[in-house]
């Protein structure tokens, strides 16, 4: 740099009286000139961060809700399956009349009934009784089979009425539980008439509508009627139709799962098949990935909007600062000086925005959470990232406008 210098003194150019000190308070000055340019400026940044904070913020608070919800219902639930004619075509139902009861008495275990589909033949159907205006609405209406626990197992929220126990079940009574899905499709708006759906014929007189269920949200379109009940019509199910839902308390499933063949059969464990719940690492890192990627995406095209918007504000103040800019060029300022002057305007405003973002972010989240009743949850890195991803996003908007802010000729821009 040193013989550059010197040639330049020989050739009579001097070099520029502009230091970088200089440079900087220029910057500064020209943010301060024009605050409410500015504050809009910086608005596209803040709104980009604060958006960046506060989604993976919601990102990292809902995961946990989800590993909760998880933990809560599908890591307590224990399905066994009926295989018996696949080990042996002679062997009849696999599971015994006492079935709940015996997995009822493992410990750990909170609720377990059998269920299996009803196979009604093509004349068969289900339809209501005269009780609620003639109205014998028929239609492909689901049959269920299942013992008192099944409903207990599959947290059955009811509308109305109430559902049928082990005492009705013992004596194999005729009454029926109806979702919600199909009172509406038969027109059951009430109990209170004491309406029966009729199935193939035979009367059962409905005693409750289930509103809602935590598992098995199927049965809110199907009839539920007594495992013995349904038995004792149309018969045991065949070709391994019947299953077993058992619910268990946290940390018992699986061994839940490895006890309920023996319990339930000592004699033939092998009858059984048992699903138990999928691991709870594995399930809650794929979703926490898929939901990740999701909302780093949707953050990513916030930013871009945010860096959009200082680009353009940026390219407006070079064009209405051109005659600012001339005359600093003709008292000696470089291409570079005037680069570097806009890019740490522009970076300044993006750090700024990053922080208020940041803030804002941050509180998003708590408040979300609050109103949620959730533990709010933002990782460090993300709190203390955000502010230098303000800073570069402000850099890189303003990269075109300093670089077209250096190519104006003095003489130019002193005449416009």
């Amino acid at each position: 740099m040193w013989p550059v210098w010197r040639a330049r003194r020989r050739n009579g150019i001097r070099p520029s009286v502009f230091g970088w000190r200089d440079v900087l308070s220029e910057s500064l000055a020209g943010m301060l000139q024009r605050p409410g340019r500015s504050a809009l400026t910086a608005l596209g940044t803040v709104l980009g961060v604060g958006t960046f904070v506060a989604i993976l913020g919601l990102t990292a608070t809902t995961s946990s809700q989800i590993d909760t919800r998880f933990n809560a219902l599908s890591a307590t639930e224990v399905t066994v399956e009926d295989i018996a004619q696949e080990q042996n075509q002679f062997a009849g139902p696999a599971f015994p009349k006492d079935a709940d009861a015996r997995i009822e008495g493992l410990n750990g275990v909170e609720h377990a009934g059998v269920f299996w589909p009803v196979r009604l033949s093509a004349e068969e159907a289900v339809s209501t009784s005269a009780v609620v205006g003639d109205r014998r609405t028929q239609g492909a209406t689901d049959v269920v089979a299942a013992s008192p626990g099944v409903l207990a197992a599959a947290g059955a929220r009811l509308a109305e009425g109430r559902l049928y126990d082990a005492y009705a079940s013992d004596r194999e009574a005729p009454v029926a539980v109806i979702g919600t899905g199909v009172a509406d499709r038969l027109g059951i708006t009430t109990l209170e008439t004491n309406p029966a759906v009729f199935i193939g014929g035979r009367p059962f007189t409905v005693i409750g509508i289930v509103a809602d269920t935590e598992r098995k949200a199927d049965l809110l379109m199907s009839v539920v009627v007594p495992r013995t009940t349904a038995a004792r019509i149309w018969g045991e199910p065949t070709s391994g139709g019947a299953r077993m839902l058992v619910t268990t308390r946290l940390g018992a499933a699986r061994q839940i799962g490895h006890e309920a063949p023996t319990a339930l059969r000592p004699d033939h464990p092998e009858y059984f098949k048992v699903v138990p719940p999928p691991d709870p690492k594995m399930l809650r890192g794929q979703v926490g990935d898929d939901l990740n990627r999701l909302f780093l995406l949707l953050a990513a095209i916030c930013l871009v909007i945010g860096a959009v918007g200082i680009a353009n504000t940026t390219l407006v103040a070079v064009l209405e600062r051109t005659g600012e800019i001339g005359l600093r060029r003709a008292l000696g300022a470089r291409g570079r000086h005037i680069t570097v002057q806009f890019l740490a305007e522009s970076g300044a405003l993006g750090a700024l925005g990053g922080l208020v973002g940041t803030s804002l972010g941050v509180l998003t989240v708590v408040i979300v959470a609050v109103f949620r009743d959730w533990t709010p949850v933002v990782h460090p890195v993300t709190a203390a990232a955000a502010p230098v991803i303000g800073l570069v996003t402000g850099l890189v908007a303003g990269l075109y406008p300093a670089w077209r802010a250096a190519r104006i000729q003095p003489a130019e821009a002193l005449r416009r």
